[in-house]
C-alpha cells in the first residue's frame, strides 16, 4: 500500500520544505490541492525539491485550462521529476466554472472530461513521436503541431492522469480512461461500494481494462488517532468540511444514499444566506459517524486490510511536530506500507459479469 501526505494549499514559499518533510518521513507520495493557490506551480516546486517522492495534484481544475497548455506543463514536470508526476484532474461544479473562472459550461462534464484526458494523451503522443496530431472530439480538437512548439520526447512514461469524482458518470470515465481513481473526500464507505466502485467497474469494462490498470485512492473521510479521545476530537473537526461540501447540490447523491437529502437542502439554503459558521452546528453526531471511518494508529493495518482492500494508495496525515511524533509517524507509515491488498473490490472481482 502506498501512503501519502499533503503539501501546499498556502503560499508557494512553504512548498519546498513541506515536500522535503514528507519525503523524509517516508511517504510514497504527496498531493497538493488547488484552492487559493495554483496546483501546478506547487507541484513544480515539490518535484524540484525532492528525489523519490511521487508528486500529484489533488486536484488541478481542468476546464478553465487548455488541455494543450496543461499537457505542456505536465510534460515538463514529468521530465524534471524523472517520472514522478501524477496530474490529478477535477471538473469543479457549474457555478464555479461560470462565475469564478468565467468559462463556458456546455454540459455533459463527464463526457467532456473523457475527451480532455484523451486529448492530453494525444498531445503527449505528438511530443513523443512527432506524428501529426489528428484528435477531433465534440469539445476539444488537436490537429496542429509544428516543430517549433514541440518540446520533443522524454525518457519517462507519460504522466499519470488521476480523476477526482463524486457521481456515477465521472466514476465510469475514471475506469475507462484515467490511471488513478481519486474519490472526493465527501464520501462514505457505503456510497463508495454501492455507487463509485461499481461504476468504475463499468468504465473498466468499456475500456477493455482490468483493476490492475488503475490505482484507486482510498475514499472518504477518515479519523485516526493515538487514542479514542483523539478520534472524538477529530470527528468534531469534520463538521466544517461536511457542512461545506454538503451545501453543494452536486454532492447530494452521497446524502441520498443515506436518506439525508433534507440535510443537504438545509445546508444549501443556509449557504445561500451566508451562514457558514451556523452550518456546522446543524451536523448531528450521527452524521459524523456515518461519514467518517475511524481507527487508532495501532489498529491501522487491520483497518486497511478490511476497509481498503480495493485501494493502491491512501492518504494518511500524521502529526510530526516533535521528535516523538516523527518517530511514531515513520513507524505507522512503514507498517501500512507493508500491507498487501488485492486492489480489487469485494464483490466486483469478475468484470465479465459487469453490465457495461
Amino acid at each position: 500500500m502506498k501512503v501519502g501526505s499533503g503539501f501546499g494549499g498556502g503560499w508557494l514559499a512553504g512548498v519546498p520544505e513541506q515536500a522535503r518533510r514528507a519525503e523524509e518521513l517516508g511517504y510514497d507520495f504527496a498531493s497538493t490541492p488547488e484552492t487559493s493557490h495554483d496546483s501546478m506551480l506547487a507541484a513544480t516546486l515539490a518535484a524540484a525539491n525532492t528525489q523519490k517522492l511521487e508528486v500529484q495534484t489533488s486536484v488541478t481544475i481542468a476546464f478553465p485550462r487548455s488541455p494543450t497548455v496543461l499537457a505542456m506543463e505536465a510534460w515538463d514536470i514529468q521530465h524534471m521529476s524523472k517520472g514522478r508526476f501524477t496530474l490529478g484532474l477535477g471538473s469543479q461544479v457549474k457555478g464555479h466554472n461560470q462565475n469564478r473562472f468565467s468559462v463556458d459550461w456546455p454540459g455533459a462534464p463527464a463526457t467532456r472530461m473523457k475527451e480532455y484526458i484523451r486529448m492530453l494523451h494525444a498531445v503527449w503522443n505528438s511530443f513523443r513521436t512527432g506524428e501529426k496530431p489528428d484528435y477531433v472530439g465534440k469539445f476539444y480538437h488537436f490537429t496542429l503541431m509544428t516543430p517549433n512548439f514541440n518540446p520533443g520526447p522524454i525518457d519517462y512514461p507519460d504522466p499519470k492522469v488521476g480523476l477526482a469524482l463524486v457521481g456515477d458518470a465521472m466514476a465510469r470515465v475514471s475506469g475507462e480512461v484515467a490511471d488513478v481513481v481519486m474519490p472526493h473526500g465527501f464520501m462514505t464507505d457505503k456510497y463508495m461500494r454501492e455507487v463509485v466502485l461499481p461504476n468504475v467497474a463499468i468504465g473498466l469494462k468499456r475500456g477493455g481494462r482490468t483493476w490492475n490498470d488503475v490505482e484507486i485512492t482510498g475514499g472518504g473521510f477518515t479519523v485516526f488517532g493515538e487514542t479514542e479521545s483523539e478520534i472524538e476530537q477529530g470527528l468534531d473537526r469534520l463538521r466544517q468540511p461536511i457542512s461545506f461540501y454538503g451545501s453543494t447540490r452536486s454532492y447530494h447523491e452521497v446524502f441520498e444514499v443515506h436518506e439525508l437529502k433534507s440535510l443537504g437542502m438545509q445546508l444549501h439554503e443556509m449557504s445561500l444566506q451566508g451562514k457558514w459558521a451556523e452550518m456546522q452546528k446543524v451536523i448531528p453526531e450521527s452524521v459524523l459517524r456515518t461519514f467518517a471511518q475511524t481507527s487508532t494508529y495501532d489498529k491501522l493495518p487491520e483497518f486497511v486490510a478490511n476497509k481498503r482492500e480495493y485501494a493502491a494508495k491512501m492518504g494518511l496525515a500524521l502529526p510530526s511536530g516533535t521528535p516523538e511524533q516523527r518517530e511514531r509517524a515513520q513507524h505507522v507509515i512503514k507498517e501500512v506500507q507493508k500491507i498487501q491488498v488485492s486492489r480489487v473490490p469485494r464483490g466486483l472481482e469478475d468484470l465479465s459479469k459487469v453490465k457495461a
